[in-house]
């Protein structure tokens, strides 16, 4: 049973650590012009922006003098649950 919690912490530490790549470079892509039609583009859009929009739906401040930090709020929300739920559940595997 140990094994099958590591492994969850593993995959969840993976799967943030993705997503947080995801994010740096669809904020980094949104500071040029890049093609709307472009697959890469479009999925970056479509991974992102449902988070984004959530982000500035509940937190007004996201958006200061035009400039979006929804980004950075999404990074330290995965930082902060990596550290919390991966770190937690690597703690119990090995505690078992």
């Amino acid at each position: 049973m140990d094994y099958v919690i590591l492994a969850v912490a593993k995959v969840l530490g993976i799967v943030f650590n993705l997503y947080m790549w995801v994010v740096i470079i669809s904020a980094l892509i949104s500071w040029v012009n890049p093609d709307p039609y472009n697959p890469i583009v479009r999925f970056l859009h479509r991974a992102t922006e449902p988070v984004f929009a959530k982000v500035r739906h509940y937190i007004p401040f996201s958006i200061i003098g035009g400039i979006d930090l929804s980004p950075i709020i999404v990074i330290l929300a995965l930082q902060m649950l990596d550290i919390a739920l991966v770190g937690n559940l690597t703690r119990l595997a090995y505690g078992m």
